[in-house]
């Protein structure tokens, strides 16, 4: 079984401090750390595990900077096979459906019997990249799946849906899934295992590899323009609820009836 894992790098935000960029198009991000995209991380331990079960490599691929590697070393200590990283200055800036275009021309002439990847990225949260290359591919997928079985040339996906209801699904290969996160637990890695593989070669292709023009990508090309970003507006003014539990539901009550939340 051969399987494609498309990881992405984002900064990591949890507990940092948030500054617009000085073009107001998105956050500052010299001084923030960046990891693998926590979907994508789940992507890559399945891939491994039906790798275990069935056979076959593991080829994990991202698009980006040269930090964008450290994705792709990650990926490798958790027990991919190869990687590929998509890295030229002109790719910056590439919406959705441009990157999909770029992945597809690596992947069509290749031997790939399964893409996984994340639900989303926790950067752009646009859901659509997976999505974007099934469709680039002409193969089948399925989205926000928390559980993958195979038999044979099928997959048998378990997709998460509203209101604590599963769908079960059988998927012809070739496919494209997105996971969700919690599908499995992300094995450790560690700072000895990435230095193992420090010396596995990465196949690097840019823009003339792949046969596009500069007109083809990045914000030149993209369907979606960022005007601006703006932090909320916050306020100093808060009011702590003080008294007995019906002091304080009588008084909650009322702010909220005088703020138009009930009639």
């Amino acid at each position: 079984m051969q399987i494609v894992v498309l990881a992405k790098s984002v900064p990591e935000i949890s507990e940092a401090e948030l500054e617009i960029n000085a073009e107001g198009t998105g956050i500052e991000t010299e001084d923030l750390v960046l990891g693998i995209n926590e979907w994508d991380n789940f992507a890559v331990e399945e891939a491994v595990r039906l790798r275990e079960a069935h056979g076959g490599t593991v080829t994990v691929m991202t698009l980006g900077d040269k930090e964008a590697e450290d994705v792709l070393r990650r990926a490798l200590a958790m027990g991919a096979d190869e990687a590929i990283h998509l890295c030229d200055d002109a790719f910056e800036g590439s919406d959705p459906a441009t990157v999909a275009r770029l992945f597809a021309r690596v992947l069509r002439d290749r031997k790939v019997d399964l893409i996984l990847t994340g639900v989303q990225s926790s950067d752009a949260n646009n859901a659509q990249t997976g999505v974007l290359l099934a469709q680039e591919l002409g193969w089948g997928y399925a989205t926000l799946v928390t559980k993958i079985e195979r038999a044979g040339e099928t997959l048998t996906v378990h997709r998460e849906l509203e209101s604590d209801t599963e769908e079960r699904v059988e998927l012809p290969l070739p496919a494209v899934v997105t996971v969700q996160s919690g599908i499995n637990e992300p094995r450790y890695v560690s700072v000895m295992g990435i230095r193992k593989v420090r010396g596995k070669t990465i196949e690097q292709l840019g823009l003339g590899d792949l046969g596009v023009g500069e007109e083809q990508v990045g914000a030149a090309s993209s369907a979606i323009t960022r005007r601006s970003l703006s932090l909320p507006d916050t306020s100093g003014a808060a009011e702590l609820l003080e008294g007995t539990l019906a002091d304080i539901s009588h008084r909650l009550a009322t702010l909220v009836r005088e703020a138009g939340g009930l009639s």
